[in-house]
C-alpha cells in the first residue's frame, strides 16, 4: 500500500473525529508536526479553554475520562499495531509535552535562541496526558506481549507500555451501539459501516462529504463483497434526506413534477398540494374525458 493512500486511510479517520467534537470542549488536530524532520502525530485531542461553553457530546467507547492533552495513533486495516508503533506513540508523547511546555512558558528564551530549552522546567504534568492507540484489526500478537487488560467496554483495552499507560481501541470488536457510531464509519467490516452510517450525525454540514468517501474507498478496495453501489446510492439518499433542513425539503419538492409529488397521496390531499395553474390543468383534462 503506497504512503499516500495510507495516509489518505488516517485524514478520513481524523477528519471523523474532527467532527465528532465539534462544538464541544476538545478541538482536534491533525498530522501535528512534532519535530525538524517530519513526524506527524495522527490525532491529538486537546481541551478548550475554560471561558468556553461546550456542547455536550456523547463520546463514543474508549473515549470517556478525556484529559487536556489525548494523543492518538491510528491503524487502518491495511496496518498491523506492533510494538514499534506504540514505541513511536510514546516518542510523539515526549516531543509533543516538550512543545506545549514550550507554548506554554512565560519565561523569555535563552540567548541562543534554544526554543527547546526554553521551558525545560515547566513541562506541563504527565496527569494533563493520554495516550491511545486505535487499531482496525485486533493486534493480537502485542496483546499476548503487552499483557492486554480488557475494560467494562467491549472491544476497549488497557496495556502498560514501559512506564505509560495506553488506551487500546479495536474497532473491529466495540460494542454496536449508536454512540459508538464515529468507530463504525472506520471499521473494516461493511456491516458495522452500515450501522455506523445509520446512527452517525454530523456535526458540520462539509462533514457529511465524510460518509460518501469513506463508502466509495471501502467499494473500490472490496469489489467483491455483497453491498454493491446500488445499495451504496439507495442509502446515500436516504441519508441525505434525513439529514435536511424543512426549508431544504420543501425546495427539493418543488422541483419535482407535479405527478411524482402527488404519487400515493389519497385524492382530496393530491388536490390540496395543487397550484392554482395546476387545479385548472386537472379540470380540463376531466373535461376532455367527459367529452
Amino acid at each position: 500500500m503506497s504512503e499516500n493512500r495510507r495516509r489518505q486511510w488516517h485524514r478520513l479517520f481524523g477528519i471523523g473525529l474532527t467532527d465528532l467534537f465539534a462544538g464541544s470542549g476538545w478541538r482536534v488536530e491533525l498530522e501535528r508536526e512534532l519535530a525538524l524532520t517530519s513526524q506527524l502525530l495522527d490525532v491529538v485531542i486537546i481541551e478548550h479553554d475554560a471561558n468556553t461553553t461546550p456542547q455536550p457530546l456523547e463520546l463514543p467507547d474508549g473515549l470517556e475520562g478525556l484529559r487536556p492533552h489525548n494523543l492518538l495513533t491510528y491503524k487502518s486495516q491495511h496496518e498491523s499495531l506492533d510494538a514499534w508503533a506504540l514505541d513511536e506513540l510514546v516518542g510523539h508523547y515526549v516531543n509533543y509535552r516538550k512543545l506545549t511546555c514550550v507554548a506554554t512558558t512565560e519565561d523569555p528564551p535563552p540567548a541562543d535562541g534554544n526554543q527547546a530549552l526554553a521551558g525545560a522546567s515547566q513541562l506541563l504534568p504527565e496527569r494533563d496526558f493520554q495516550l491511545y492507540a486505535v487499531a482496525t484489526r485486533h493486534p493480537r500478537k502485542l496483546c499476548r506481549r503487552a499483557n492486554c487488560r480488557p475494560t467494562r467496554c467491549q472491544g476497549v483495552f488497557d496495556l502498560r507500555w514501559g512506564p505509560h499507560d495506553v488506551r487500546l481501541i479495536v474497532l473491529g470488536a466495540i460494542a454496536e451501539h449508536p454512540r459508538n457510531a464515529p468507530w463504525g464509519l472506520s471499521s473494516a467490516d461493511i456491516e458495522r459501516i452500515r450501522h455506523g452510517t445509520r446512527y452517525y450525525r454530523t456535526h458540520r454540514p462539509e462533514a457529511k462529504a465524510l460518509l460518501d468517501e469513506l463508502y466509495l474507498r471501502y467499494l473500490l478496495e472490496f469489489p467483491d463483497m455483497s453491498y454493491t453501489m446500488a445499495d451504496f446510492m439507495r442509502e446515500h439518499r436516504e441519508r441525505i434526506v434525513s439529514n435536511m433542513t424543512p426549508e431544504e425539503l420543501r425546495l427539493a419538492a418543488e422541483r419535482l413534477p407535479p405527478e411524482e409529488r402527488l404519487r400515493g397521496l389519497p385524492p382530496e390531499e393530491r388536490l390540496r398540494g395543487l397550484t392554482p395553474q395546476e387545479r385548472q390543468r386537472l379540470k380540463d383534462l376531466l373535461n376532455q374525458s367527459d367529452d
